[in-house]
């Protein structure tokens, strides 16, 4: 059956999901994504990734920064729609919004709920150390992803894999499992279950300090915190007064102060060591560790900050 949906999202995480439900044959009545935000060199304001989907599409799109007035109540119940897919959309949905549709309001997941509910779970589990993560399908309530669950899929969290790596296969693998799972309720095929009350964990906001390299900690842990926060915020730390961003790095073995350098391109850690493998500096190109330290070296003996 094809059904009228309104369309929910922000990144490039969701334009898989909303591209899925158009190459179905389903009636995207209107999108919504955050406003359009400055980007470049120019600071041009420029359409959410969403936004620039529906747009190539010639799909309506609007861009509130709020959902809480009237008006904006108002005009989404006047759209009429089955159902709302949200997708990393980035607004807190009041409860109008969530009973205008027939159907409710259904969101994707980038986790295992109620493991890694909130804002930041793809990050979070890898800084976690989990080894394995997914995507949920889930009917939205007032809570904060607390809705109960249509449909899940697991993936493993590779050793080595980065927040970006796991990012885009969670993207490919929710926007089938979405369809489906949208498609199947409104058939009447599928009902949600409750999350289960044991095991709930919350996936904080990203902040650009959490970036800053804490020696004292493992190399184990510092290495998540390297793949955990890539692309962004990203990983840094201080030496002669610059910060010098570390994009890629593995834990090896090798003692001594936090901190310090013990060997080329090698620093201790709270437990082991750290090899760095890829830096940057302010205003300069990414390099491989070799390269960047044949311009830029790290003293032996010395400490980073």
């Amino acid at each position: 059956m094809s059904l009228r949906l309104i369309f929910m999202g922000t990144p490039d995480f969701a334009v898989p999901v909303l591209e899925a439900f158009i190459a179905a044959g389903d009636e995207i009545a209107c999108v919504y994504s955050q406003p359009p935000r400055p980007a470049g060199r120019g600071h041009r304001l420029t359409p959410s990734p969403v936004q620039a989907a529906a747009e190539r599409h010639g799909i309506m799109a609007r861009h509130p920064t709020s959902l809480k007035t009237p008006e904006a109540q108002a005009e989404f119940a006047a759209l009429n729609a089955d159902a709302a897919v949200v997708v990393a959309y980035g607004l807190l949905l009041p409860q109008a919004i969530l009973d205008a549709p027939k159907l409710g309001c259904f969101n994707l997941h980038a986790s295992l709920l109620p493991r890694w509910r909130g804002a930041a779970p793809i990050q979070r589990a890898i800084l976690a150390g989990d080894t394995e993560t997914g995507v949920c399908a889930m009917k939205m309530d007032a809570g904060l992803d607390t809705g109960p669950v249509l449909a899940r899929e697991t993936i493993p969290i590779h050793p080595r894999m980065t927040a970006s790596e796991l990012h885009d296969r969670l993207a490919a693998i929710g926007a089938p499992l979405m369809l489906r799972a949208l498609h199947e309720h409104a058939e009447g095929r599928l009902a949600p279950l409750p999350q289960a009350s044991e095991g709930v964990t919350y996936a904080a906001k990203l902040n650009r300090e959490e970036g800053k390299l804490d020696w004292h900690k493992s190399a184990a842990a510092l290495d998540r915190a390297v793949r955990g926060l890539n692309p962004a915020p990203g990983t840094w730390f201080e030496y002669k007064g610059e910060r010098i961003k570390l994009l890629d790095a593995e834990p090896v073995a090798g003692r001594g102060d936090p901190g310090r350098i013990i060997a080329e391109g090698i620093v201790a850690c709270g437990e082991g060591a750290l090899r760095l493998l890829r830096l940057q500096r302010a205003g300069r190109p990414a390099m491989q560790a070799a390269d960047f330290l044949r311009g830029f070296a790290l003293d032996m003996g010395e400490t980073l900050g």
